[in-house]
């Protein structure tokens, strides 16, 4: 195979760790004996290849790059061993472990008595948990209100009329149908689950494709992407106009809320509940305590999504959710922000999550969104 030469050009911000792609004119076949060579380093990368249009998408991790600075790679044909997966997979009847390095990042429970899919423990860069573990375990001094707050998960209150949020007597579930992937690799693991929502008397309402991405990262901080397609598969869906939701959520460890260590922080420099409960902003952050160090995690909104950018149901209890509907909650009483997804039709979210150490400032939470939403440019020169 000919060597392809890849530019990649920084953006206006220091960029660490952040993920990038290119795409390239060639079959993923083709690519299976290659390496990624960063020319100024003189060392190889590791890299992933995904189908696209026209050949293939080449994911990589830069892992420095100053404002503006450019960087030359070329894929070329290697002698040497392809570096085996970094971030694993492992499947089992109930749940997928996502490790990184030889680490538990965490588990996506989908199984047993689980009413919907979650992703449980998220272990921080200190090695302890940043989301609570109630109901998923018990623990001293865990707060036990909120049983539906399932450490992070998607989830909506008003579908089609279903409580799809709750869990109570007369809630809907969201049932697991299969995986689409688990896949193990360099650079992430990919985890894709097709779910049924069903209405308390098992009557589906749609279905979703939720697909996670999990970084291979240094240890000091987490990356991982959600991206999640709702499908009105069974005719017209309506997403109700309520705060009892979030198409992604997160409850934070216990001893993170705001009335303990906690602070809430929106992109916009909102803090706590009062500043940024019901305000839009592209991302918003909760950080805290957990033992003896601070820690932090936030989520950032697509500009592709939906009513971009959202508005926030955040709590000083806990409880962090993009919530683009509940505008009558947030606004006016008198608005309406129901959406109706017509029947065949197709909703899509995007969402990227950051587990940091310290708080938002120590965490660059806000660089680190930039760099997702303007990442630096890849040019193939083919």
């Amino acid at each position: 195979m000919d060597d392809v030469r890849i530019l990649l050009e920084g953006n206006p911000r220091t960029v660490d760790f952040c993920p990038v792609s290119a795409r390239v004119e060639r079959a993923g076949k083709e690519l299976e004996s290659c390496e990624l060579l960063d020319v100024a380093a003189g060392r190889p990368v590791p890299f992933q290849v995904e189908p696209a249009a026209g050949g293939s998408a080449v994911h990589w991790l830069v892992d420095s790059l100053a404002p503006g600075q450019r960087r030359e790679y070329l894929l070329r044909e290697a002698a040497g061993q392809a570096p085996g997966p970094q971030v694993r997979l492992e499947a089992d009847e109930d749940n997928v472990a996502v490790l990184i390095g030889d680490e538990l990042f965490t588990r996506y429970l989908y199984g047993g008595d689980v009413p919907k899919p979650c992703l449980y423990p998220l272990i921080g860069p200190f090695g302890s948990g940043v989301t609570r573990a109630y109901p998923q375990e018990e623990v001293e001094d865990d707060s036990t209100d909120h049983i539906h707050h399932r450490s992070l998960y998607v989830a909506w209150g008003d579908v089609n009329g279903s409580d799809n949020w709750g869990e109570h007597k007369g809630s809907g579930t969201m049932a697991h149908r299969y995986f689409e992937t688990v896949e193990s690799g360099p650079v992430f693991g990919r985890l894709v689950s097709l779910n049924d929502w069903l209405d308390a008397a098992g009557n589906r309402l749609m279905q979703d494709r939720l697909e996670y991405r999990f970084y291979n990262v240094p240890a000091s901080f987490r990356l991982l992407d959600v991206d999640v397609t709702f499908y009105a598969s069974d005719g017209e869906v309506t997403f109700g106009d309520t705060k009892e939701g979030g198409i992604l959520s997160v409850r934070v460890a216990s001893s993170m809320e705001v009335e303990r260590t906690g602070r809430i922080e929106n992109a916009v420099g909102g803090v706590n509940e009062k500043e940024t409960w019901g305000k839009r902003a592209s991302w918003c952050g909760y950080s805290g305590m957990v033992g003896d160090h601070e820690v932090g995690i936030a989520v950032f909104d697509h500009p592709s999504n939906l009513r971009y950018p959202t508005y926030w149901h955040v709590r000083n209890y806990g409880l962090m959710t993009a919530n683009p509907f509940g505008l009558s909650f947030f606004v006016d009483k008198n608005a309406d922000g129901s959406y109706v997804l017509p029947a065949g039709g197709r909703l899509r979210f995007r969402y990227r999550v950051c587990v940091h150490a310290g708080d938002a400032a120590a965490g660059r939470v806000g660089d680190r969104y930039l760099n997702w939403t303007f990442p630096p440019t890849a040019t193939v020169q083919d």
